[in-house]
């Protein structure tokens, strides 16, 4: 005798996610070097060890001069001495006389306005200024312009990227404090799927939503674990019981409706899961499952590869945002013709992105014909969240926009 599973009343998407967030999760931080960190979010604060920049920069190639000498007069100084980047310069400096320095060189401390090559004619050692006007401190960056010593630079909670990384060497930071990634396992199900370098028979297909999942989460650095359940219910409960004990979050595709052979639900259940809900008003994804055991979360999705994906950008990945400290802004983007949906269901359209004439977000509908036809997904960027409370969606509107990882 096969138990079917007990539906609670269904959740909005509003009230489903807001039982996933209470639930967001603490994995702890860790120490990277720091070229290893890109990608990860960072947490401990990036300081600035010293003024920025460090010293009166000059910012222009010409010369350096004392603009009292300009100011009484002299157009034409004698060159006392060059000063590359990375050099000393010279400690006295006598009356009449400039530098000639270059970009990036500290400014030696007699001298106090610079004059680019362009507005100079050099020769026989003399410089003769061409400019029709010369301001003081032109062409200088000045020490602590930036930021002062200990000002913090990169506040936790931002992603590590190439200009974090420039900064945190910059800062001497050979490693970085960064959160802790949790340990992934994700479990396609079902006895009509196949691997992919299998030949599937006329009843079957190929896994794939499990490398779906997998490739989306790389994009984090979590280098999730994948493995496979058959239909058979002593089996699903041995290899779930086995996965509560040793990773923290569980991710599963497909075996949750109310099918004769649907048992992950029952299966989680009896090894000490417990369900938070089963159901959200949504289109595609309705039957979604999610619950908790100790500090395991699971989140058991439809099979189907759209409502896979559909339940995955719009629940599991801001869960992980959130528990790894990380906001990220949600997008929207504005229908380029009229729709309508007349069930009482938040509907996820998938939809092609592009930019208008003023930069806006433009979402196009893409033709899919169910959550089955993965392939219509190669045409779309992402999805549209589209309100369970209106049945028209007129052209203009903007909603939030879902949007895979963009490689």
């Amino acid at each position: 005798r096969v138990t079917r599973p007990n539906f609670q009343p269904m959740l909005s998407v509003e009230e489903a996610f807001d039982i996933i967030l209470n639930q967001k999760r603490d994995f702890g931080v860790e120490s990277l070097p720091f070229m290893q960190a890109r990608g990860r979010v960072l947490a401990t604060p990036i300081v600035a060890d010293r003024d920025l920049p460090p010293f009166n920069r000059v910012a222009m190639d010409g010369i350096a001069i004392r603009f009292e000498d300009y100011e009484a007069g002299t157009r034409s100084f004698n060159i006392h001495s060059t000063v590359a980047a990375g050099e000393a310069g010279p400690e006295q400096l006598p009356p009449g006389h400039c530098i000639e320095i270059m970009t990036g060189a500290a400014l030696p401390a007699m001298v106090d306005t610079v004059i680019p090559y362009e507005q100079l004619q050099l020769a026989g050692g003399q410089a003769a200024v061409q400019a029709t006007q010369v301001r003081q401190g032109q062409n200088i960056h000045f020490q602590a312009a930036d930021k002062a010593a200990g000002a913090v630079l990169v506040p936790p909670g931002c992603v590590i990227g190439p200009i974090e990384m420039s900064v945190a060497a910059a800062t001497g930071n050979t490693h970085l404090w960064v959160k802790k990634l949790p340990s992934v396992a994700i479990f396609s199900s079902g006895n009509e799927l196949v691997e992919v370098d299998e030949h599937p028979t006329p009843f079957q297909i190929r896994r794939s939503n499990n490398y779906a999942v997998q490739a989306e989460l790389q994009a984090y650095g979590i280098d999730a674990q994948i493995f496979h359940l058959r239909d058979d219910k002593a089996m699903i409960i041995a290899e779930l019981q086995k996965a509560v004990q040793h990773f923290d979050v569980l991710i599963l595709s497909g075996g949750i409706s109310a099918g004769k052979f649907d048992y992950i639900p029952e299966a989680l259940e009896s090894v000490g899961v417990k369900k938070l809900f089963h159901q959200v008003r949504q289109k595609p994804g309705k039957p979604f499952w999610f619950g908790i055991r100790d500090k395991t979360v699971v989140f058991a999705l439809p099979g189907n590869p759209v409502s896979t994906l559909v339940c995955l950008l719009r629940f599991i990945k801001p869960w992980l945002d959130a528990s790894l400290g990380f906001e990220r802004p949600v997008m929207t983007a504005s229908l380029t013709r009229d729709l309508q949906f007349e069930p009482r269901l938040q509907w996820f359209v998938p939809v092609k992105l592009h930019q208008g004439a003023s930069a806006e977000w433009l979402a196009t509908p893409v033709t899919n014909r169910g959550s089955g036809d993965y392939s219509s997904l190669l045409e779309a960027s992402g999805f549209l969240e589209l309100p369970s409370d209106q049945s028209v969606f007129s052209a203009g509107e903007a909603f939030p926009v879902w949007r895979w990882f963009q490689g």
